[in-house]
């Protein structure tokens, strides 16, 4: 009887000291990752930051987040150190530190994604409540302390690689000249805005070898008054189908507006309304492909980095173009030569016309998604129900792509043949990207 009560007793007292890992399960959860991108994106979208430097953001938080997880899992994943342009070498992990790998990732997603661009300390209440229901959940201080030196370390590496891209030297640059020439871009109503980045093309590239890499043809001459040649019937073409839209073309364009800062205007009453970017949207798509897919923490992360930097790139391609060929806008032309009180379904952006942004840059993440999660990989885009704008469904990240070449000649911003051709380079650059980086092993 005795020698039962000691036994129990041992049990007990080792039951009493067994660490409580709850913690594993919350911290090690996919979901909790994407929640985080989210965060990012609805605190870059209160910044107002234009969809390219929304971009610069993301990109270099899912870095530093992949690069944590190629040191935490080396037989799966592989450093982009030596890969992408400028980062030669990252912080590497203490031996013999109990580092929890997939909280030390979203640590440095934090920090390194809210550093590049604004000050520190954005998401400071969001990392602190995931830090405190990880604590009541077990977490270990030596633990918690050990991955966030090495996250620390991380996004210091990061952050100084980031720093070399030639953002903050085109934040001085000279402004864009705005010259009133038949076919050159001029501002747009309501906001006559100066044009967005002129500069952006001179951002070093992660992983194309530069901007003109992958130049598109020139756009159609323009000719407004040859009324059968192809400039003429791409401008009627935009302005008729504008005209008579349907609920389900209306729905599309809305759907990937994404606008992130829309000036509406009523009489004397202006207000801004404010939503995801293109390159935002992009970010929703990867978490709801995850989820999708069951991905596990780090094949999410490895997700949002891959298709992160095809997004990057991207913008850095197409503003090459924008600021090359520098046309006008089909609300411009419209107003001018054919009828003064035509307006386009969406508010028109405030860069050139040719080629188009979100065209290039939904391409290009749409053959990132395909490598990684395959084709024919059908899910339902719920990103714009935040907002009002119901729920789309797709077929494959390619259907999704070709869907918003057509949302932007709907919505009377874009003409079509500008479209295709963007689609045509954001491909290429997408696929130029998932066949260049070796990432997982």
């Amino acid at each position: 009887m005795k020698r039962l009560l000691v036994c129990l007793c041992i049990v007990a007292s080792l039951y009493s000291c067994k660490p409580n890992v709850e913690y594993k399960a919350y911290l090690h959860d996919a979901q909790l990752f994407s929640n985080t991108v989210h965060e990012l994106n609805s605190v870059v979208m209160g910044n107002n930051f234009p969809p390219m430097i929304a971009a610069r953001n993301y990109t270099y938080g899912a870095v530093a987040a992949y690069e944590i997880i190629a040191a935490g899992y080396p037989k799966k994943y592989q450093s982009l150190a030596g890969q992408l342009h400028g980062l030669t070498d990252v912080a590497k992990p203490t031996a013999d530190t109990p580092i929890d790998f997939e909280l030390a990732a979203l640590l440095s997603y934090i920090k390194v994604g809210e550093a590049v661009t604004f000050p520190e300390g954005s998401m400071q209440l969001f990392k602190d409540s995931i830090l405190t229901l990880a604590r009541d959940k077990g977490l270990p201080d030596d633990i918690e302390k050990a991955s966030q030196t090495f996250a620390d370390s991380m996004s210091a590496s990061i952050i100084r690689w980031s720093k070399k891209d030639n953002y903050a030297q085109t934040r001085s640059a000279e402004k864009y000249t705005v010259r009133d020439e038949p076919g050159r871009w001029v501002p747009t109503p309501p906001m006559y805005a100066q044009a967005a980045e002129p500069h952006w093309m001179e951002i070093r590239t992660m992983a194309i070898d530069s901007a003109t890499q992958f130049l598109p043809p020139p756009p159609i001459p323009f000719n407004i008054t040859d009324k059968s040649g192809k400039y003429y019937e791409q401008v009627m073409a935009i302005k008729n189908a504008t005209d008579s839209l349907t609920d389900e073309q209306k729905h599309i364009a809305e759907f990937w507006d994404d606008n992130p800062f829309k000036l509406n205007v009523s009489g004397h009453v202006m207000f801004a309304t404010k939503k995801f970017s293109p390159s935002g949207h992009w970010m929703s798509v990867i978490g709801i492909a995850a989820k999708t897919a069951k991905s596990d923490y780090a094949e999410t992360v490895y997700a949002y980095a891959k298709t992160s930097i095809a997004l990057f790139d991207a913008f850095i391609q197409c503003w090459q173009a924008k600021y090359t060929y520098n046309t006008v806008r089909p609300e411009t032309v419209i107003n001018k030569y054919i009828d003064p009180n035509w307006r386009p379904y969406l508010q028109t952006p405030a860069f050139p016309e040719y080629t188009c942004g979100h065209s290039t840059i939904s391409a290009s993440a749409a053959e990132a998604l395909t490598d990684i999660f395959g084709d024919h990989f059908a899910y339902t885009d719920s990103t714009e129900l935040e907002f009002g704008i119901k729920n789309r469904n797709f077929k494959s990240f390619r259907d999704a792509a070709l869907e918003n070449n057509m949302a932007r000649f709907y919505g009377g911003i874009h003409f079509h043949p500008s479209c295709i051709v963007s689609t045509e380079e954001g491909i290429k650059v997408g696929r130029y990207i998932s066949s260049k980086l070796k990432m997982k092993k």
